[in-house]
């Protein structure tokens, strides 16, 4: 899939439909000359409603139809026959979807299930017709409610990405690199900074038919967290994500500054961040020769809590070592899955 075609927000403009107005008629046939009221009532205005769909990955279809317009209710009419509701306007967005309120930032709804809905902007109510308003001193009111105005509001509709694990690090630290080789995901790749700017998703095959999601973001840099670089448009996407996989290049200047400085920016931009598993692999280990790992390994040990794992996409080394070590992660943050 094209990486342009990725669109994880938009705004649009949602306009329900206007409420049917209520009938003011009056019985009349070829036996009854002078009937009660019995005009009907207006139907509903059209809802505008926000759908779940899991075979989505984009809000690319909205990007292009920012105004989402609902049709008006039915006008209602004698022999208390009700006007038809106006046609629901259905917006279908990928699982992962938040709705907020553009002026207030106040989120409204978030679609994780297929198929689940909600009412973004609902329609009028029709108006009630004149047989509600018949007593013992009005037998025969002339008068009916109008349909009441269907609503115009704002929204930002937001997808963060549902993965398994998310991918963490600075640019070119080959997580887009990675990504290509343990999925059929086709991220483009470049010796140059932000080469990703847009998020990738891929399936990885596992052991015995399992597999797990694995959700590339662009890469962080320090100040992330206050909006340097590509900032805080994609660190959303980790929030998704149960297992996160930190990546330092074997080649970096000092790696536990620069885990540290990743793990502060998460926790600056989420501190619940830090409660979500972790792991930290060091890429691009076919530049190091036995001794040199040995020696990294030695001096990170003191440094770390965790033991680092050592891979290189490019070379195929350790690749089946921190698939396991992910899956066990994911088993971890999800007890539930099946071991």
């Amino acid at each position: 899939m094209a990486t342009q075609n990725f669109v994880d927000y938009v705004k649009i403009c949602c306009r329900s439909g206007k409420g049917g107005q209520g009938s003011t008629h009056m019985r009349r046939d070829k036996t009854t000359a002078k009937g009660g009221p019995d005009g009907g009532d207006g139907g509903r205005g059209g809802h505008v409603i926000i759908r779940g769909n899991s075979n989505l990955w984009t809000l690319l279809h909205l990007k292009y139809q920012r105004h989402i317009i609902a049709e008006h209710g039915g006008a209602g009419s004698g022999n208390r026959m009700h006007g038809a509701d106006g046609k629901d306007a259905v917006i279908e967005v990928p699982l992962g979807t938040l709705v907020k309120d553009a002026e207030t930032g106040e989120v409204q709804a978030e679609i994780t299930e297929h198929g689940q809905e909600i009412i973004a902007t609902p329609g009028g109510r029709g108006g009630l017709g004149n047989d509600h308003f018949k007593s013992p001193t009005n037998q025969a009111p002339r008068y009916a409610q109008p349909g009441e105005d269907g609503l115009e509001e704002w929204k930002v509709v937001e997808l963060k990405l549902l993965g398994d694990v998310g991918l963490v690090g600075f640019p070119n630290a080959g997580k887009s690199t990675l990504l290509s080789v343990v999925s059929a995901a086709k991220p483009e790749i470049a010796d140059y900074p932000f080469t990703t700017l847009r998020p990738n998703l891929g399936m990885v095959s596992y052991r015995d038919d399992k597999s797990f999601v694995m959700a590339d973001i662009p890469g962080i840099i320090e100040g992330a967290s206050e909006g340097k670089g590509l900032g805080l448009r994609f660190l959303r996407h980790i929030e998704r994500n149960p297992v996160l996989l930190f990546l330092i290049p074997a080649d970096a200047d000092d790696i536990p500054t620069q885990y540290q400085t990743l793990r502060n920016e998460l926790q600056t931009y989420n501190p619940e961040l830090m409660d979500k598993q972790h792991i930290l692999a060091i890429s691009k280990s076919d530049l190091l020769d036995a001794e040199l790992e040995a020696e990294l390994r030695v001096e990170l040990a003191q440094h770390l809590e965790v033991p680092p794992l050592f891979f290189s996409s490019v070379a195929q080394q350790g690749i089946q070592p921190l698939k396991d070590a992910i899956w066990q992660s994911i088993l971890r943050a999800n007890p539930t899955l099946e071991r």
